[in-house]
């Protein structure tokens, strides 16, 4: 049986395999950011094969230490160095065929044919012999190596270690939740619609979605569809926005009139959040030390209907000068190890190091103790990270307390809808769960006099 080939020779998508084939070597050996190295790859991709391009991407990052396993075997020796691209291309048509509905023969072909494009024809036999070897022993290998989501070997050792740690009950869980393709949650624009009304759009166009408890700009998608498919997405309408992010507006819960400081704001959707919940009537100062990062944060207010003030700044050393200060409120989602949102960023478990833990905490304790001078007696800071790891959440938080007396934590309750939400002391924390919200940690104080 033949099969159909492009109009180069190569059969269909073989560009589109290299191309991911990049993306996953650049993460994985050059230490690149999967975010910048997709954005690069996706220019030389039709519009058409993006989201594919983006699934081969993040699931086979997800999956990267159990396909690496299954090399381990197929392979009868380790690639040269120079030709270690090869392990990415192999890796990506392994995740083909073992979680992907693309027919095998197809997934194959283009995968053989992509070392072509890789510049490493000579490399096509071995592909296909990998591939091929990995059909015929597909249930036996997958045995051997194993096949449970909530494989501790899925993260990396050090990982592994801190959540079992912090988790004994839970880390399981946290394992399997964040190796799954994460669910697509929508934020109403409360400023220019309401939720029904959106979710009667959404039905019109066919894509079902439904509230969820407690979030009332929140609606969860049945399936992820790219977001200019959504009604109203170009004209503001809708932001998309995890459930547990969205949990950040409502505890601070800004009044109109008041001014409000976002200090690592970029790329600026809880600020959008902000102004929505308080019907846009803010004074909002939105700060962030990356100044390239600060242009989306300035297209996605302008989408949305929104204003703030914009500043390119190091909230480590925060001004009183700073628009609007001495504020009335702050959010300070401050930089950290991310591990609660590992599904949504696969690259975090080959970026991280445990020695970034403690660099992070000293950053997150200057951040607390340089802001909160421009808080006015009587104002609130919400302390959030998008870690599930104590030294990041709560061990900050307490340690903070305990040198500012001026500072009185406030109790809060995260609505139903973002998910499994656990107390801890201080503060609380959000855990992702599979239909839910990703990992957040937050904890309210006021400043009183």
């Amino acid at each position: 049986m033949h099969r159909r080939r492009g109009r180069t020779g190569s059969a269909p998508g073989t560009e589109l395999r290299a191309a991911a084939a990049r993306v996953v070597h650049a993460v994985r050996v050059d230490g690149r950011s999967l975010t910048a190295s997709l954005a690069d790859a996706a220019h030389d991709i039709p519009e058409r094969d993006q989201a594919l391009l983006q699934e081969l991407c993040y699931g086979t990052l997800r999956l990267l230490p159990r396909l690496e396993a299954l090399l381990a075997i197929l392979l009868s020796r380790p690639l040269r160095r120079a030709d270690r691209i090869l392990n990415a291309l192999m890796a990506v048509g392994l995740y083909q065929l073992v979680s992907t509905r693309i027919p095998a023969h197809a997934a194959v072909a283009a995968t053989v044919d992509a070392t072509r494009a890789l510049d490493r024809p000579r490399a096509a036999g071995l592909v296909n012999a990998a591939l091929r070897r990995f059909q015929r022993e597909r249930e036996a290998l997958l045995k051997q190596v194993g096949n449970d989501p909530a494989d501790p070997a899925l993260m990396p050792a050090w990982l592994r270690d801190r959540l079992a740690a912090a988790w004994p009950e839970h880390w399981r869980r946290i394992i399997a939740v964040s190796n799954q393709r994460p669910p697509m949650t929508l934020r109403v624009n409360a400023t220019r619609e309401d939720r029904a009304a959106y979710a009667d759009a959404l039905a019109a166009a066919g894509i079902a979605a439904r509230g969820l408890s407690g979030l009332d700009a929140a609606l969860l998608l049945d399936k992820p569809v790219p977001a200019q498919r959504l009604p109203g997405f170009a004209g503001g309408l809708v932001s998309v926005q995890d459930a547990g992010a969205q949990c950040a507006a409502l505890l601070l819960d800004p009044q109109p009139g008041e001014r409000v400081l976002d200090a690592c704001a970029a790329p600026g959707n809880k600020t959008a959040h902000l102004l929505e919940h308080a019907g846009g009537r803010l004074q909002l100062t939105a700060v962030d030390i990356d100044a390239e990062r600060l242009a989306p944060l300035r297209e996605n207010l302008l989408r949305l209907g929104l204003t703030a003030q914009v500043l390119a700044a190091d909230a480590r050393d925060a001004s009183a000068d700073w628009p609007g200060a001495p504020y009335d409120a702050i959010l300070l989602d401050a930089p950290c190890s991310a591990t609660g949102v590992i599904r949504r960023h696969p690259d975090i478990k080959y970026l991280r190091r445990d020695a970034d833990i403690a660099a992070l905490a000293a950053t997150q304790d200057a951040l607390l103790a340089a802001l909160w001078p421009l808080l006015r007696p009587g104002g609130r800071l919400l302390y959030a990270t998008c870690s599930v790891l104590p030294e990041e959440n709560q061990a900050r938080v307490a340690a903070f307390l305990a040198a500012h007396p001026d500072a009185q934590l406030r109790e809060v309750a995260l609505p139903a809808g973002a998910g499994a939400a656990l107390p801890v002391d201080p503060g609380v924390q959000l855990l992702p769960t599979a239909d839910g919200g990703d990992g957040f940690y937050f904890a309210l104080m006021e400043r009183v006099a």
